[in-house]
């Protein structure tokens, strides 16, 4: 397995049965990738989850291990299937039936990033974007697989937080709760992917930063949360969306005024989202 696919920081010892995925804030780009594209290279941001990473960067002393992708979202994008191929794009592919985020150019690799723009100016190979997938994506979820089984074997559950922020403009027309604006969106794909414990468990975790929540819409959840959530085997699975407003100058795609606040306030949800399960798990014998 190649070691240059992703980042992955763990803990001295697992002393926590959660695992932090941060699958589209990778921010290698490559200077093949950058020459074929039509688009600046702060345009190809757009679709990043900038510094997201940086948000969650003290789960290891906390004893949970985190799991951040080093290609960007724009090149691939983890959070869709390995056979999301956009037909548009990839030469040799044809059209498997009716997916609504491939018709949009939202597949694994990505025609389009925010606000539909075009990333090439033609088509890339079938090997090209297979290449990617075998080199990358596998060995993502291969290791996310891994660490999500290693807890649930020690502490009996595993809770995987699949990290993401979501642009401001995605919320202008949302009512919120309470008539506010959610600032956070929990997505277990209406139960699918975790058990309802493990929700409210992680909106309290949010809420009692002051953070507004809410579950499931806009996003429930994407592939990740589908392929590595498996509440009836005891490995739960929530995606958590962060208003990029909070932290992010959107424009510049640069840490913004907000952003060491929103690095003190993270480091008590982390805590608190690590803590998730102690209850429930059981430790197994040394």
């Amino acid at each position: 397995m190649r070691q240059d696919a992703f980042i992955l920081r763990e803990p001295d010892r697992l002393r926590s049965c959660a695992v932090f995925s941060s699958p589209h804030s990778g921010r290698h780009y490559p200077e093949s990738f950058t020459a074929r594209s039509r688009l600046s290279p702060l345009q190809l941001r757009l679709s990043e989850d900038a510094y997201v990473d940086r948000l969650y960067a003290t789960a290891p002393e906390l004893g949970a291990p985190l799991l951040a992708a080093v290609m960007p979202r724009a090149w691939l994008d983890l959070n869709r299937g390995p056979t999301e191929m956009d037909p548009a794009l990839v030469q040799g592919v044809r059209s498997a039936g009716l997916n609504p985020r491939v018709a949009a150019g939202l597949g694994v690799v990505p025609r389009v990033v925010a606000e539909g723009m075009p990333i090439y100016s033609g088509k890339i190979t079938a090997a090209d974007a297979q290449a990617r997938v075998s080199g990358f994506h596998t060995p993502y979820h291969d290791t996310l697989a891994g660490l999500a089984e290693a807890a649930r074997r020690r502490f009996g559950i595993a809770v995987l937080f699949d990290c993401h922020s979501m642009p401001s403009d995605a919320l202008r027309s949302f009512a919120g709760v309470r008539s506010r604006r959610p600032e956070i969106v929990l997505g277990d794909r209406y139960g699918a992917s975790a058990a309802p414990w493990v929700a409210d468990a992680t909106q309290e975790a949010f809420e009692a930063a002051g953070f507004q929540v809410a579950r499931n819409t806009p996003f429930a959840g994407g592939y990740i949360t589908q392929r590595h959530g498996r509440p009836q085997r005891g490995v739960h699975a929530i995606q958590i969306e962060i208003d990029r407003g909070l932290y992010l100058d959107e424009l510049a795609i640069a840490p913004g005024e907000g952003f060491p606040d929103m690095l003190m306030r993270m480091q008590g949800v982390v805590a608190a989202l690590a803590r998730i399960g102690q209850a429930e798990a059981r430790v197994a014998a040394e």
